[in-house]
C-alpha cells in the first residue's frame, strides 16, 4: 500500500497520510497535539481491511482517538466496522448534518467481520462520558440562572496574524491552558485568527476555519474562562465571533469544549450553542486527555 505525507507537523500541527491500493482510499488527518486521528473515506463499504488499516495506522502514529464525519447514510458502513456513533453536525453539509463515529484505540480490536455491528449506531447513552458531560451541563445552567439580569462588558475585536496566534498558543500551553494550537480541523479550509478584549486586561484569541462550499465554520477559542468576570467576558466575545460569522455569510458554526467545563460551556449556552455531540477522550488539555462535547449552532437559514 502506498503512503504520502503531504504536511508536516512543524507547521500546522496536523499530517495529511494519503494511503491507496485496490481495497482502500482513505485521507488520514492526523492531530499531533490531540493525538487524534479524522478518517476521510474516499471508498465507501465496511471492508474489514479498511478498518484494520486504519487502527494499524493510528497505533503506528501515536494515536489515541479516530473519527469520521459521514452523510447518513454512510452511518452503517462505519457502526459495521465497530465505530461508535457519538453524535452530529448540524448544517455541516448546508442542508443536511454530518455524523461522527467515532472509535478509542486502546478499546478497539482491529479483527471484526464485515456483518458485525449495529447498523443503527450507538449514542452512548449511560456512558461515563455522557453522564459527565450532563453534569455539567447541569451546573452551566446553573450558573446562567445564578447570574441572570448582569451585564456583559463591551467587547473589542481585531484581526489577529498567524505569528500572533502562534506566540499565544505557546504562552497558553506554558500553564496548561491551551484548549487548542489552532491546527487545521479539515483539508483547504480558509482560517481567519482574531484576538478579543475587554476592559480589566481581559484578552482571547480565536479562530474560525470555514468551508465556503457548505458554509459550515469550526470555531475554536484558546482558553476557558477561569471565574465569573472571565465567563461573562467570553460569552461577550463568543457572541462577537458569531455576529461575524454571520457578517462572513456562515450558515453554522460548532466547537469542542472540555465535558468536564462548566465555566465555557455556560459561555456557550449563553450564546445559543446545543449539544450535539459528546466524544469520548477526544481532547487533550495540558497533560491530561479528556471527553469532549461537541457545540453547534445554526446562525442563519441556509440559502434556498
Amino acid at each position: 500500500m502506498a503512503a504520502r505525507n503531504l504536511s508536516s507537523t512543524s507547521s500546522s500541527g496536523v499530517d495529511e497520510l494519503l494511503f491507496r491500493n485496490d481495497a482502500v482510499s482513505l485521507c488520514l488527518l492526523v492531530n499531533r497535539r490531540h493525538r487524534t486521528l479524522r478518517i476521510i473515506d474516499f471508498r465507501a463499504g465496511p471492508t474489514p481491511s479498511k478498518r484494520n488499516f486504519v487502527l494499524s495506522a493510528a497505533k503506528r502514529e501515536g494515536v489515541e482517538k479516530i473519527y469520521t464525519l459521514v452523510e447518513r447514510d454512510e452511518v452503517p458502513t462505519w457502526t459495521r466496522l465497530g465505530f461508535v456513533r457519538e453524535g452530529s453536525i448540524p448544517g455541516f453539509y448546508k442542508r443536511s448534518d454530518a455524523w461522527i463515529l467515532g472509535a478509542v484505540v486502546s478499546e478497539t480490536s482491529p479483527s471484526r467481520s464485515e456483518e458485525g455491528g449495529d447498523d443503527e449506531g450507538d449514542d452512548r447513552a449511560g456512558s461515563p462520558a455522557v453522564l459527565l458531560a450532563e453534569r455539567t451541563i447541569a451546573r452551566a445552567r446553573r450558573l446562567l440562572r445564578e447570574g441572570e439580569g448582569r451585564p456583559l462588558p463591551a467587547i473589542k475585536i481585531a484581526p489577529a496574524s498567524a505569528v500572533e496566534l502562534r506566540r499565544a498558543v505557546a504562552v497558553a500551553q506554558r500553564t496548561g491552558r491551551a484548549l487548542t494550537g489552532f491546527e487545521p480541523f479539515g483539508r483547504d479550509a480558509v482560517r481567519t485568527g482574531y484576538v478579543l478584549s475587554a476592559r480589566g486586561g481581559f484578552t482571547l484569541h480565536a479562530a474560525w476555519e470555514m468551508q465556503s462550499c457548505f458554509g459550515n465554520s469550526f470555531l475554536e477559542i484558546l482558553s476557558s474562562p477561569r471565574h465569573e468576570a472571565e465567563r461573562l467576558a467570553t460569552t461577550a466575545a463568543i457572541g462577537a465571533l458569531c455576529d461575524r460569522l454571520v457578517e462572513e455569510k456562515a450558515v453554522s458554526t460548532f466547537t469542542f469544549a472540555p465535558a468536564d467545563d462548566q465555566e465555557l460551556c455556560a459561555a456557550l449556552l449563553a450564546n445559543g450553542f446545543r449539544r450535539s455531540a459528546v466524544l469520548a477522550r477526544h481532547l487533550v488539555v495540558g497533560r491530561t486527555r479528556k471527553d469532549a462535547i461537541l457545540w453547534a449552532k445554526k446562525l442563519v437559514a441556509p440559502e434556498a
